[in-house]
This record gives C-alpha cells, sequence and structure tokens, in this order.
C-alpha cells in the first residue's frame, strides 16, 4: 500500500512565528510520521506563489500588529483562494495574529483598519495602548474535552451572528474577554487565539486537523492511537495550573 501524503502550506513563518507557533507544524509531522503519513511542508513568504489544490492544510501563526502590517496586503490578495480552499473543506489553523487577520478585519493599536482574508465571519478591534491586554493561560471547554493554552493579545474579536465558536472559556479571556468564547470554527477552518504552541499541548486537536485532512484526500481518516504521554502530561500539567491560578 502507497503511504498517505499530507501537504501543509505555512503562511509567512518567518514573520507570523509568535510564541512558538512552529511547534504546531513540528506537531503535526511527528504525530503523522508516527502513522506512516509523509507529511509535506511549504512555507509561504509575501509573494510566493501558492497551490491551493495541492495544499491540505493550511498554518498561520501569531504576530503582533507591526507584523500583521507587514503581510496584510499579500494574505488580502490571497483572499478569494483562502475562502475558497474554505469551502472547498480545506484544513485550516490560524492562531492569535493570524486569527485576527482571517476575519473580515482588525482596527490595530493605531487606529488603522486591516483588511482581512474573511475566512471567519468577526471583526476584531485593539480598544487602544492603555486598555489591559488579555495576557495568561487559558482553558477552553472543546467536544467534551478541554483546550489548554497561552493567549498575549490587544485585539478583541467579535463572532458575528451565526458564527460557530471553537470553545468556551473556563480560565482566560478568549475572543473579547466579555462573551466567554474563544476561536471560530467554520466548515474544517479553526481559529484560536491559543498559543504555546497550542497543537504539542492538545494532541486531540492535533489529529483532528490530520483526520479532517486525510478523510479529505483520502476518504478515510483512520489514525492509529498513540500513547501520547509526554502530552497527555504537558496537558494535564497546563490544566493543574491555570485552575490553581484562578482559585
Amino acid at each position: 500500500m502507497a503511504r498517505r501524503r499530507l501537504r501543509v502550506a505555512v503562511l509567512y513563518p518567518r514573520v507570523m512565528n509568535l510564541y512558538g507557533d512552529r511547534g504546531n507544524v513540528m506537531a503535526l509531522q511527528a504525530r503523522a510520521a508516527a502513522r506512516d503519513v509523509d507529511l509535506e511542508v511549504d512555507s509561504i513568504e509575501i509573494g510566493d506563489g501558492w497551490a491551493p489544490d495541492e495544499t491540505d492544510i493550511v498554518l498561520i501563526g501569531g504576530g503582533q500588529d507591526r507584523e500583521q502590517r507587514r503581510v496584510q496586503a499579500d494574505l488580502h490578495a490571497r483572499s478569494r483562494a483562502l475562502q475558497d480552499f474554505r469551502d472547498a473543506d480545506g484544513v485550516i489553523l490560524a492562531v492569535c495574529g493570524g486569527y485576527q487577520l482571517f476575519g473580515r478585519s482588525y482596527r490595530d493599536n493605531h487606529g488603522g483598519v486591516l483588511r482581512g482574508a474573511g475566512v471567519f465571519d468577526m471583526v476584531s478591534i485593539h480598544p487602544g495602548p492603555r486598555i489591559q491586554r488579555c495576557v495568561g493561560n487559558v482553558v477552553a471547554l472543546w467536544e467534551g474535552d478541554t483546550l489548554v493554552g497561552f493567549e498575549n493579545h490587544g485585539g478583541r474579536s467579535y463572532l458575528n451572528e451565526g458564527t460557530i465558536p471553537l470553545a468556551e472559556v473556563v480560565v482566560g479571556f478568549g475572543n473579547n474577554g466579555g462573551d466567554g468564547l474563544e476561536g471560530a470554527r467554520i466548515r474544517n477552518a479553526f481559529g484560536t487565539y491559543l498559543h504555546g504552541a497550542l497543537l504539542p499541548k492538545n494532541p486531540r486537536f492535533a489529529d483532528r486537523l490530520l483526520q479532517l485532512a486525510l478523510q479529505r484526500r483520502y476518504g478515510e481518516n483512520e489514525l492509529v492511537p498513540l500513547s501520547d504521554a509526554a502530552e497527555i502530561r504537558a496537558h494535564a500539567e497546563t490544566l493543574h495550573r491555570s485552575l490553581r491560578g484562578r482559585r
């Protein structure tokens, strides 16, 4: 039987890689390799070509406002391609600054409005440099389980009516510190503020991305279970520390 192959496009990895978001790529590579799935990674920088039809997963990490301004025009030019990729059930994970830019717009800390890729029906607004940032560990309820990670963002994201949140906040700020929601999902596209990196500490979520990509490419999504002792320990330690800090 031929080995299965998946192709990952990482957008702007030299610019949008805050708080170890490169670890998400490494986690997917390790978990795919453990199942005899080859994961090919393409780094897409400003001005680079991208072949959506050959791509299974798109990743973008976080960046501060200045980094978001650097990539915004190039990303906006890819809006139609990214929306088509989403509508074709391509798998997407957008983190923090990348998550903000995958919405409809982001008003940055200087009041400038950055047009987003429109993958998620939401807007993000930075309330200004004098307003407290959303910083700290996060615990969120997700599909009968928990997601854990670290957030550090000044912007607040607001989902438009009908947009599905990724998870519900137990500890932390999440999208905006007010509505108790964290992240967004549409079809196989996921957005979140969680860094840390997200996928090494949340192996079930990492496997969900791989399963969706395999289902789309090959029509099957069976993954051999892994022991995940280190990943479960990292998840549990972050969960315990976050809940203890809440008390």
